[in-house]
């Protein structure tokens, strides 16, 4: 260990204090906070060309490979993502690296320090919250490593999310599920309502094809509305092009991924040749896509972590992610024996999400994580009781720390087979993170 090493890791653990110190306060939605905060800063947000990304499912993925696409063509790009797995400082990464700890935590202290003249303006019992003070921390390291485009993941919705503040000239919607119905609305219009107030006059939303009705008609609305035009992503990308990334979902996420990328540099200009098809608009460069392709790995996300037996994780919390993850699993298990570990939060549509997975499982096992919105074990375990007889799949056994589940799926899969944890990032987290590291946050 260096001399430098243990200073760095004590600023980060600082760093990360403050944050989940705020993580007392909750989530308070709304601009106003983060306007001013941004403000004390010098508002870093506008010092860089940015793209934000917003959906239900596969923003991270999105965002990285936007980023790595940019990267590729010649540009400085950044991105802050949302959740990190292990620590704080994943959140923010620049050409394709995490910032540093010392970095990292010299953004938070500045952020720290602004939110203290913020929420003396502020009204009794109104104060920063955690991902305000992150994302104002992401949005001044950014600026402060010269980045020329950040690709921005939205934490929530879109609307009152922290993110709303960039002057984005590209927004991406990856898709639109039932999610966090309680802040964002009951139907899927409402959510894409929700997630689509990103869209700024002038500035191109690039869709998938296979975007749902619903959230394609309001896109169209919200885009004629603001004079933006909307750009359809390809369902797949090109032919024979190898990705790092796993899973089949991957394929349609870069697709989405090239289609951003390419937006944004026709909309900031671009030394590339004109596509004879679509006239002055850039086309990418085959070879850029291919390095990009290459070279984005996912923390995660259909994540091989073990052979022998395959050990997988995979971050799916919602009933679509599991339609997905359900498609790849078929296409590596080619009759293996497959043992998942689950984990779900109560807000989640767990029924849903156990009737796309237990089919293919030839036994599994619910477990536990550290976020206290999680579904005890038990519960679980009686949710999929009362789903086998539809559900064609294993009764759940209980394990609730989730290193013994995970062990002990992987005992069950033996040598041969799949050993799978799935259903919350949260539990990835708790199995990514070292033993004796301390909590991570819940937000």
């Amino acid at each position: 260990m260096t001399a430098a090493a243990p200073a760095e890791h004590e600023a980060l653990r600082g760093a990360e204090r403050y944050l989940l110190g705020l993580e007392l306060f909750g989530m308070r939605f709304g601009l106003d906070r983060m306007r001013r905060l941004l403000t004390v800063l010098g508002t870093p947000q506008e010092r860089f060309g940015s793209i934000h990304v917003v959906g239900s499912n596969g923003k991270s993925s999105t965002a990285r490979m936007i980023a790595a696409l940019l990267g590729a063509h010649g540009r400085r790009a950044g991105s802050y993502l949302s959740p990190h797995l292990v620590s704080f400082n994943e959140r923010v990464r620049v050409e394709g690296h995490d910032v540093t700890p010392l970095r990292f935590a010299a953004a938070v202290q500045a952020a720290r320090h602004a939110a203290a003249k913020v929420d003396r303006t502020l009204a009794a019992g109104d104060r920063v919250t955690q991902f305000e003070a992150l994302t104002a921390a992401a949005f001044f390291e950014l600026a402060e490593a010269r980045v020329d485009v950040a690709v921005v993941e939205a934490g929530l919705g879109g609307r009152w999310d922290a993110t709303n503040v960039i002057p984005s000239a590209v927004q991406v919607l990856t898709n639109v599920g039932l999610e966090h119905t309680r802040w964002l609305g009951p139907t899927i219009a409402d959510i894409a309502a929700e997630k689509l107030d990103v869209v700024r006059p002038g500035g191109t939303l690039v869709i998938g094809p296979g975007l749902h009705p619903d959230a394609r008609e309001v896109a169209e609305r919200v885009a004629a509305g603001r004079g933006a035009r909307i750009v359809v992503a390809a369902a797949a990308p090109p032919p024979g092009l190898r990705l790092r990334a796993a899973g089949t979902f991957q394929r349609t996420n870069f697709a989405l991924a090239c289609a951003g990328a390419e937006a944004f540099l026709a909309t900031a200009g671009s030394s590339a040749p004109p596509s004879p098809a679509v006239g002055n608009t850039p086309t990418l460069d085959p070879a850029a896509i291919a390095r990009a392709a290459a070279s984005t790995l996912v923390p995660g996300r259909f994540e091989t972590v073990g052979e022998h037996p395959l050990t997988i994780l995979d971050g799916a919390h919602n009933p679509a992610g599991f339609v997905a993850l359900a498609a790849s699993l078929r296409e590596v298990l080619g009759g293996r024996r497959l043992v998942a570990v689950l984990s779900i939060l109560d807000d989640k549509d767990a029924a849903a999400m156990l009737g796309e997975l237990l089919p293919l499982c030839a036994e599994a096992i619910a477990t536990a994580n550290a976020n206290p919105r999680t579904l005890p074990p038990a519960t679980l375990r009686s949710l999929a009781a009362q789903l086998a007889p539809a559900a064609g799949g294993p009764a759940l056994r209980v394990e609730p720390d989730p290193r013994r589940a995970l062990a002990r799926a992987r005992e069950l899969a033996g040598p041969g087979g799949v050993a799978l944890a799935t259903g919350s990032l949260y539990l990835l987290a708790d199995l990514k993170r070292p033993a004796a590291a301390g909590p991570g946050s819940t937000l």
